[in-house]
C-alpha cells in the first residue's frame, strides 16, 4: 500500500466532529472556518462539508484527484431514485477495487467460469449528500476516506484504466477526420501522439478503443446525417402541409442549422404562445449541434412545445436565424415575454428579431451557478448571502431592490466580484421588481421547469437513431400533450374553499390549474385590512405582517382595478389584495376582463374547429363562449330560463335567415362529451358544472348529500342543453333546433 496516499481525516488531529449515518459509518462534521481555508487551498484532496453544484461535478473532481493518486473511481450507492420523491439524496463513489466479485449461476444451471477481477474490498470512498436551499439543490461531501488495500498505480499506468482511456470530441473528430482520408489506426495513434507531444503508447486510449469507435460508428461520413435529417422532414411536409422546417447550408456544402415546428405546436401556439421559454442548454452529440426547444404552458399547466432548432455553432448570427425562423413559423406572430439562460449572444439576438418582446433570464440557470461563484468567497457566510439574495430577488418595489442591493454589497464586501457587477447590469432581466409588470404565465418558476426538462431528457435519448430523429421527437411531444390531457381530465373535480360568490363563478369559468391558483389568493384574503386613503384608492395591508402594506386602485364606473403587487399583470390571477378590495365594497363577481381568456375551459386547439378558423374568427368565437355561459348562469340565477331560451330562438332564426351564411364546419356532438362532472366544496355542497370540453356548459347547482365512496356506481347526470352554433354546429341540421317544437322541456332545462 503506497504510503503517500494513505490518508485519512483524524478527528482527533483536526478537531472535528464525528457521526454515524445509517450503516454505522463513521462522518466527519468539519467547522465552516475550516472548509473556507480549505477550499482556498490548491489542494485538491476531498474534504467534509465541500460543496458541489450537482452530482456530475463532485464525480469530476474525485475522479481528477484519483487519478493523480494512481486509481480510478466508480458509482456505488444511492439514497433514492431519480424521479421518485425527492430524488436521489445520496450517493456513494468508491475506489474502482472496492467490494468483492460476485459469482451468479448460468441459466442451465451451471456455474460461470472463475474469471479474474480487480476488486479487493477496498474501503476507499466518498460521500455527498443532497441539500436543497432556495429550490436550488447542491451537493456536500460527508464522508470521504482515502486508505487502499492494494498498490495504486503509477502516472503512465493509471492513464490506462477504463475510466480515463475516454476519448474527448475533439479526439472524436480527429480520427473521424483521419479515418476519411483512409488512413489506418496506427498512423492514426501515431500522429496523435506527435500532435499531442506524448511518448509512445502514452494516450490516453488504445488501438482498441479506436477500432471500437470506428465500429460504433454507423457510417464516417456525417454528411449522412444531414441528409437523413432534411429528408425526415420533407416526408412530414408531404404527409402534414401545416409542418414548418428550414435549413441553411454552409460554404462547404455541410449542413449549419435546421429548424422545425409540428402543425400541433403551431396550434398550441395560436392560443399559448405569449409566454416562451427558449432553451438552448442542451447538445445533441450525435450529430454535434446546439438543440433549442421552444416551449409554453397552456391553460391546464401543461408544459407544450413550439418549435425546435439544431445549430452548429453558438453566436449571434445563429441565434439570429433561429429566432426569425420560429417566428416565420408562427405566422409572424413573436411572443410578449420570452425566457432563455445567461447568453450574451442571445440576449442581443433577441433585440434585433424581436424588439418589441420581453426578454428574461431564468432565475435557475443563474442561482445554480452560485456555488462556483460565491461559496469561495464568502466561505461560511455564504447561506446568509444567499438568503438575502433570494429576498431581493423576490422584491415588488424597484426602490426597495436597489436599497438593499447597495446594503447588501456592503455587507459582504463584494464590490471587486465581477459576478455581482453583471447581475447588477443585467438586473432588469431578472429580478422580479423589473418584470412583474410583464406576464410571464408561471414560467419562471422552478416546478413549471422540471416537467419540460424531464421531456427534453427523453429527446436526447432518442439521438442514437438519428435516422428517424425528428419522428421520435414528434412522438414523444404527441405523448407529452396526451399525457396533459389525462391529467386535466383527473382535475375536474374542485372544491370550494370559502363560499365566495367570486370563487364558485371562478371555477366554472377557469380551468382547474387557475383556478387553484385564484383559490390561493381568496383563502389568504381574509387576512388582510383594507382602508380608504384617498378616492378610488385603497391601502391593503397584513393583519400582523408589517411590512406587507400594498396599494390597490379600484375605479367600479370603469370596472378597472390594479394593485401595486402587479401580480394579475405578472401570471394572469388576481392577487389577495384586490380580491380583498372587492370583497369588503360588496363586490360578489369578478369583472370579466379579469378572467382573462388565457386561462379559461374554452376550446382545445387540437379539436377540428381550430384548424379551419383564423386567428382572428378563434378570438371571436372565445367571446361568444363566455358571453354563452354568462348567459346560463345569469338566466339560471335570476330564474329566467324560459326568457333566455325564447331570445335564443329569435337569435338562431336571424342567423339562418342571413344570405350567404355557411355551416360547413363540422362538430360531432356524443353524450359522453356532455357528462357533468360534481364539484364539492367543503361542507358537503355540490355544484354541477363543466370542467372538460368547450363545448360543455353550465348546468343547474343543486344541493345534495356527500355520498360515500363504497365502489357503488354514482349516477351519471348528462346536460342536454344544445350546442348549436356556438361550437360550430349547422343549426339546421340539428334534431333539437331544427324542430318546430322548441320548448323547455326539449332543451331539458329544470
Amino acid at each position: 500500500m503506497s504510503e503517500g496516499a494513505s490518508m485519512m481525516m483524524d478527528s482527533s488531529e483536526n478537531g472535528t466532529d464525528l457521526s454515524q449515518d445509517d450503516n454505522g459509518t463513521i462522518i466527519e462534521e468539519t467547522p465552516e472556518e475550516m472548509i473556507l481555508s480549505r477550499q482556498t487551498s490548491v489542494n485538491l484532496v476531498p474534504f467534509i462539508g465541500q460543496r458541489f453544484i450537482s452530482q456530475d461535478a463532485a464525480y469530476e473532481f474525485y475522479c481528477s484527484f484519483a487519478k493523480q493518486c494512481g486509481f480510478s473511481i466508480r458509482r456505488h450507492r444511492t439514497r433514492g431514485k431519480d424521479g421518485v420523491g425527492r430524488g436521489v439524496t445520496r450517493r456513494d463513489f468508491t475506489c474502482h477495487r472496492g467490494g468483492y466479485p460476485q459469482t451468479k449461476p448460468s441459466e442451465d444451471g451451471k456455474m460461470q467460469r472463475n474469471r479474474k477481477s480487480s476488486r479487493c474490498g477496498c474501503q476507499a470512498y466518498m460521500r455527498i449528500v443532497r441539500r436543497a436551499d432556495f429550490e436550488i439543490s447542491e451537493w456536500r461531501v460527508t464522508g470521504f476516506n482515502n486508505v487502499h488495500n492494494h498498490e495504486l498505480l503509477k502516472l503512465n499506468e493509471v492513464c490506462l484504466l477504463p475510466a480515463y482511456s475516454a476519448m474527448t470530441p475533439d479526439d472524436k473528430a480527429r480520427i473521424c477526420m483521419f479515418a476519411k482520408a483512409g488512413m489506418s489506426v496506427r498512423q492514426m495513434l501515431r500522429l496523435m501522439e506527435l500532435e499531442k507531444g506524448v511518448k509512445l503508447g502514452c494516450l490516453p486510449f488504445t488501438e482498441i478503443d479506436v477500432r471500437n469507435l470506428l465500429q460504433s460508428f454507423r457510417n464516417v461520413n456525417r454528411d449522412y446525417d444531414a441528409i437523413d435529417l432534411i429528408g425526415m422532414c420533407k416526408k412530414l411536409k408531404d404527409e402534414n402541409p401545416e409542418f414548418q422546417y428550414d435549413f441553411k447550408i454552409d460554404a462547404h456544402n455541410r449542413l449549419e442549422h435546421i429548424a422545425w415546428s409540428y402543425a400541433s405546436s403551431i396550434e398550441m401556439y395560436e392560443s399559448f404562445g405569449d409566454a416562451v421559454v427558449f432553451d438552448t442548454t442542451h447538445h445533441l452529440d450525435s450529430c454535434d449541434m446546439l438543440l433549442g426547444t421552444w416551449t409554453g404552458i397552456d391553460n391546464h399547466g401543461t408544459s407544450c412545445f413550439f418549435g425546435f432548432v439544431l445549430l452548429r455553432d453558438e453566436n449571434m448570427q445563429s441565434f439570429c436565424w433561429a429566432l426569425e425562423r420560429f417566428v416565420c413559423f408562427m405566422k409572424g406572430k413573436a411572443p410578449l415575454t420570452i425566457l432563455t439562460d445567461q447568453n450574451m449572444w442571445l440576449k442581443e439576438a433577441i433585440a434585433m428579431e424581436m424588439p418589441n418582446t420581453k426578454h428574461a433570464i431564468c432565475i435557475w440557470h443563474i442561482l445554480a451557478k452560485f456555488s462556483d461563484w460565491f461559496a469561495t468567497q464568502l466561505g461560511s457566510h455564504y447561506d446568509d448571502w444567499k438568503a438575502q439574495f433570494y429576498r431581493l430577488y423576490s422584491l415588488d418595489s424597484v426602490d426597495d431592490f436597489e436599497s438593499g442591493w447597495k446594503e447588501m454589497v456592503i455587507k459582504y464586501q463584494l464590490h471587486e466580484n465581477k459576478h455581482i457587477t453583471s447581475l447588477y447590469a443585467l438586473r432588469t432581466f431578472w429580478a422580479l421588481p423589473f418584470l412583474k409588470r410583464c406576464f410571464f404565465a408561471g414560467l419562471m418558476s422552478t416546478s413549471q421547469s422540471e416537467p419540460t426538462n424531464a421531456v427534453v431528457q427523453r429527446i436526447l435519448s432518442a439521438q442514437s437513431q438519428l435516422h428517424n430523429f425528428i419522428e421520435k421527437v414528434a412522438e414523444i411531444v404527441e405523448f407529452n400533450d396526451r399525457s396533459g390531457g389525462t391529467k386535466q381530465k383527473m382535475q375536474q373535480k374542485i372544491f370550494l374553499k370559502t363560499g365566495s360568490p367570486m370563487e364558485a363563478r371562478a371555477a366554472k369559468i377557469l380551468t382547474p390549474f387557475a383556478f387553484g391558483k385564484l383559490q390561493e389568493e381568496l383563502v389568504l384574503a381574509p387576512q388582510y385590512a383594507t382602508h380608504l386613503i384617498d378616492e378610488g384608492c385603497f391601502q391593503v395591508k397584513h393583519h400582523s405582517q408589517i411590512d406587507d402594506v400594498y396599494k390597490v386602485f379600484w375605479d367600479p364606473g370603469q370596472q378597472h382595478i390594479s394593485c401595486s403587487c402587479q401580480l394579475f399583470e405578472f401570471s394572469g390571477i388576481l392577487c389577495r389584495h384586490i380580491l380583498r378590495v372587492l370583497s369588503t365594497n360588496n363586490c360578489f363577481e369578478i369583472p370579466e376582463q379579469y378572467l382573462p381568456i388565457r386561462w379559461r375551459n374554452l376550446i382545445s386547439p387540437s379539436t377540428n374547429f381550430s384548424r379551419h378558423s383564423s386567428r382572428d374568427q378563434s378570438y371571436k368565437i372565445q367571446i361568444l363562449e363566455s358571453m354563452t355561459t354568462t348567459l346560463i348562469t345569469e338566466a339560471i340565477e335570476m330564474e329566467q330560463l324560459d326568457f333566455a331560451c325564447d331570445r335564443i330562438k329569435g337569435v338562431l332564426s336571424d342567423i339562418k335567415e342571413i344570405p350567404g351564411s355557411t355551416h360547413d364546419i363540422p362538430f360531432n356532438c356524443t353524450s359522453d362529451s356532455l357528462i357533468i362532472p360534481d364539484m364539492e366544496d367543503t361542507d358537503g355542497l355540490v355544484q354541477s358544472f363543466t370542467m372538460g370540453n368547450a363545448h360543455e356548459s353550465i348546468s343547474l347547482g343543486k344541493l345534495k348529500e356527500k355520498r360515500p365512496r363504497d365502489g357503488v356506481d354514482r349516477k351519471r347526470r348528462h346536460f342536454s342543453g344544445p350546442c348549436y352554433d356556438q361550437f360550430g354546429q349547422d343549426t339546421s341540421d340539428c334534431p333539437i333546433i331544427g324542430s318546430d317544437h322548441l320548448s323547455d322541456d326539449t332543451l331539458g332545462y329544470i
